[in-house]
């Protein structure tokens, strides 16, 4: 935690706002992105969603193949306190909604599916959007797809796997946008991140939960924004953006969102 509000003052102390951003790339992104107000009709399911979890008051066996919860103790969890303590927040919810929208993503991975707030936005966001997500515990699966199933989204491919078992087993699928929202060690992140390379095309976006979450974490993000593939990065404290655009030289970008 000590890592984190070091970060956080750094974070503050370097970061711009769309004024700062002088790639046009960047500069629309944040602004037609980023910052927009739009109160999408999607959003209203999407709060539907977030409240049927968090009035469901069932237990389930969750098995944590990554670092582990910083909230809870043992694996036997209540799917409203996980919501509540250990949820995606509305606000990157909505900009994860938004992300997808923005790049028109139709193919798109998701590592780490826990209770589906994040497969909801990125299911939502287009129309033609196929999602693959990929969960290692069959419990949390099992009742993120049951709300799958309640909300009538049927563009879900879910894969009941390790990540780094999946990312072998599929090693042809170019994909859009990939969330990478699972696992908070930074050497096994980084391996995705190597491993996801032969998935990427020239407007792939990948994008790092918790960049902050730990030293090691931090180290990782450091070394995949020094890629020499990877041209964009954008630093938002809670998540790191990368692109891969050809077109674009080398930059790299620090940027609050409200």
């Amino acid at each position: 935690m000590i890592h984190q509000s070091k970060s956080y003052i750094k974070f503050l102390r370097l970061s711009k706002n769309r004024h700062g951003a002088h790639s046009p790339f960047v500069y629309d992104l944040v602004t037609k992105c980023f910052n927009d107000t739009t109160n999408y009709p999607e959003y209203e399911i999407l709060k539907s969603h977030r409240k049927a979890l968090q009035n469901d008051p069932s237990m389930v066996e969750m098995k944590d193949f990554g670092q582990g919860s910083r909230v809870f103790k043992g694996n036997a969890r209540k799917v409203s306190a996980v919501v509540k303590n250990a949820g995606m927040k509305k606000k990157r919810q909505k900009l994860l909604f938004r992300l997808a929208s923005y790049f028109k993503s139709e193919n798109t991975l998701e590592l780490g599916t826990s209770l589906g707030l994040g497969t909801v936005a990125l299911s939502l966001s287009n129309e033609f959007a196929s999602i693959k997500t990929v969960e290692g515990c069959p419990n949390t699966l099992r009742k993120a797809q049951d709300y799958f199933e309640k909300f009538n989204l049927h563009n879900i491919e879910i894969h009941q796997k390790i990540f780094s078992d999946f990312l072998l087993e599929n090693t042809s699928q170019k994909y859009d946008l990939i969330f990478i929202d699972g696992d908070h060690n930074g050497e096994r992140t980084l391996g995705y991140f190597n491993s996801l390379l032969k998935n990427i095309h020239n407007d792939s976006i990948i994008i790092f939960d918790d960049i902050y979450w730990s030293k090691d974490m931090t180290e990782a993000w450091q070394q995949i924004i020094a890629n020499e593939k990877v041209t964009v990065s954008i630093d938002t404290f809670q998540w790191g953006m990368v692109f891969f655009r050809n077109e674009q030289p080398k930059q790299h970008f620090v940027i609050r969102i409200g």
